[in-house]
């Protein structure tokens, strides 16, 4: 099955310039849905069984903390730790393309 899981922070910025991130991310999400994926987005504060039954999310999260989010998983694998993607790595993601570990930092941490 094709998935992508989002697991956002608790307290994820909602003002100017990161207001309108999330609703590019938001409509990008929407786009992968119309291809196909499953999409599932999870909110730390909400669903915090939901991070903590994922071992890639739980192993981010014991190594990094808050700063690991918003942690991205695609397929089962760790595809983005830290921000949001594009949509180009989107769809490159979705091509088959590998997540390359560059793309996968957090604060200079890569996975």
């Amino acid at each position: 099955m094709k998935k992508i899981q989002v697991f956002d922070s608790a307290q994820p910025t909602g003002s100017g310039a990161d207001a309108g991130n999330l609703a590019v991310f938001a409509d990008d999400l929407a786009w992968v849905a119309q291809q196909g994926y499953v999409v599932e987005r999870f909110n730390h504060g909400l669903q915090p069984l939901a991070f903590a039954g994922n071992p890639i999310v739980k192993r981010e999260l014991d190594s990094a903390g808050e700063a690991a989010l918003p942690l991205i998983v695609l397929n089962g694998e760790l595809a983005l730790s830290g921000r949001y993607p594009n949509r180009d790595e989107l769809a490159r993601w979705m091509n088959g393309a590998p997540v390359p570990a560059s793309e996968c930092c957090s604060g200079g941490r890569c996975c």
